[in-house]
């Protein structure tokens, strides 16, 4: 018999940094706080896109 373990998925850690590193850019910025929530938004879009082009795991 094999024990199947599950796999840990820790992909919402490239999400929170990505969300606080574009909130930090965008408080950089100092143009108000619609460009910290566009900082945001910008950074939870290339997490996305870095988990799903870079970051794909092979499943065998």
């Amino acid at each position: 018999m094999t024990h199947h373990e599950e796999e840990e998925n820790y992909n919402y850690i490239y999400y929170i940094v990505a969300i606080v590193s574009g909130m930090f850019t965008g408080a950089i910025i100092e143009k108000g706080i619609v460009w910290i929530l566009v900082g945001a938004v910008l950074g939870l879009l290339s997490a996305a896109l870095y988990i799903r082009t870079l970051a794909k795991s092979s499943h065998d």
